[in-house]
């Protein structure tokens, strides 16, 4: 404890990071702040009824991204949702159009290109959500019948359009500036602090079900054993994200003038969960568009919304897809971020190597192999932390297979095993990796900003002492 007030202190005697923390909390006091507003022609309480009666459901999980906003429908209701949903399309994308696979090789520059259309694309897609949302507030009625918009028409389309486009917008420029002026990736920390902000009302929301006792008789057992899976997923989190796989590698000596440089030893640390959050956050994205879709076509075209019935949250199709997706998300964004090749070629050009192995071809070989092992276990590894949590959320919806073996699971399991505790989704298993994995992930930026200027880090010691 001792040693991380004294890296807090260190960290504000440092101008730079001083300012960047600051300003990083600045910003993501505004984006709370903006998170009181309502939008304009909303009966707030019909709201609040509606998702009330759909605890659980995939409205959840907008909820959870937009940082609690949905549920209020204020001017941030779409969250950073758009964002990532088109950061999905335009990585996608990179694999079809070649035009697209070049500009992401280009380096810095090409980066920003692929950022600039990223940014397009979330304003066109922010349009057509705002369109969905208030077409579906108009038509829909609320628990007692009573419309959830005091005066329907395209006046209140145009205005929640132009309303929840810009709150998408605005979160989008805030997450930019926290990245590149601030500490830490600025969307992450969004949905990090719409999270925690959220826990709270999500805490009282345990405690009265508990006290009305809405699961039956299991009651005690049931609220026992979520927190006891709740401590173990947290400290499975940080211990899995703080695992490496180290590959050792050696520089050879070179004479440059009269200088001997190189013959040191070194590491490449390859980490068991290299994609981190975007896996999960890209599959829940795309497993939410049938519910969108229902949301728009589900009363003109049936079959729209027997498909998203059969994709509601905790079905056993949706389960098998969620995961399946989870696995490839972790292959396709590690297979991004990372290229054996390009980094085997800056090794042979340093004069590095693996000790055992060649340079070249076959070190790139040796590193995709380890890599593919690694993403494969912490792909696994996503999977599993997601979906236990989940599981005591919505439940395990066995009863719903056919041929007689629902029945038998209808029979001989509790309610709350196939039916869910209808908990809040903040303490999702999605929910608790991005917490912890985006708090690891800071901390490690502060650390390594402190004893790269000789300070003493939370976990690591500087070369020197921080000043008295």
């Amino acid at each position: 404890m001792k040693r991380f007030i004294e890296a807090v202190k260190n960290m504000f005697r440092i101008e730079d990071l001083r300012n960047r923390v600051l300003f990083t909390l600045a910003l993501l006091a505004v984006y709370r702040i903006g998170a009181h507003i309502p939008t304009p022609g909303i009966n707030e309480a019909v709201l609040q009824q509606m998702f009330q009666q759909a605890a659980g459901s995939v409205l959840g999980i907008f909820d959870l991204f937009s940082g609690g906003n949905f549920r209020k429908l204020t001017i941030f209701a779409l969250g950073i949702m758009p964002y990532i949903t088109s950061s999905i399309i335009l990585q996608l994308m990179t694999v079809v159009f070649p035009y697209l696979e070049r500009l992401q090789k280009e380096g810095e520059l090409g980066r920003r290109k692929i950022t600039q259309y990223t940014r397009y694309l979330t304003i066109v897609l922010s349009i057509i959500q705002s369109f969905t949302i208030a077409q579906t507030l108009q038509t829909a009625a609320g628990p007692n019948g009573l419309s959830m918009v005091y005066h329907p028409g395209w006046g209140f389309t145009l205005m929640t359009i132009l309303t929840l486009t810009t709150g998408s917008a605005f979160i989008m420029w805030l997450g930019e500036q926290i990245s590149e002026r601030g500490i830490g990736n600025g969307m992450s920390l969004i949905i990090f602090v719409g999270i925690v902000v959220g826990l709270p009302r999500a805490v009282v929301d345990l405690y009265e079900k508990a006290r009305t006792q809405a699961w039956g008789p299991f009651t005690p057992l049931a609220l026992i054993l979520l927190i006891a899976l709740m401590i173990t997923v947290v400290a499975f989190i940080v211990f899995v994200e703080g695992g490496q796989r180290r590959i050792p590698v050696q520089y050879a000596k070179r004479v440059v003038g009269r200088r001997v440089m190189g013959g040191q030893s070194s590491y490449l640390p390859l980490r068991v969960n290299s994609g981190g959050v975007i896996p999960p956050i890209f599959a829940s994205s795309l497993l939410a568009f049938p519910a969108t879709a229902a949301l728009m076509f589900g009363t003109r075209w049936p079959f729209v919304k027997n498909i998203a019935e059969a994709l509601k949250w905790g079905e056993p199709l949706y389960t098998l897809i969620y995961v399946t997706l989870i696995l490839l998300f972790a292959f396709f964004y590690v297979g991004i971020v990372f290229n054996p090749t390009e980094l085997a070629d800056n090794m042979r050009k340093n004069g590095g190597f693996i000790p055992g192995i060649r340079p070249g071809r076959t070190t790139s070989e040796h590193v995709s192999k380890i890599l593919k092992r690694l993403t494969f276990i912490g792909a696994v590894y996503l999977a599993l932390v997601c979906l236990l949590p989940e599981w005591m959320i919505a439940g395990i919806h066995l009863d719903h297979l056919g041929w007689g073996i629902g029945s038998w699971f209808d029979r001989h399991f509790p309610v709350w095993f196939l039916k869910g505790l209808q908990v809040n989704f903040y303490f999702g298993g999605t929910s608790l990796l991005i917490v912890v994995g985006v708090a690891m992930d800071t901390v490690q930026q502060l650390e390594a900003q402190l004893v790269m200027r000789n300070y003493e880090g939370f976990a690591r010691k500087g070369r020197l002492r921080g000043r008295r």
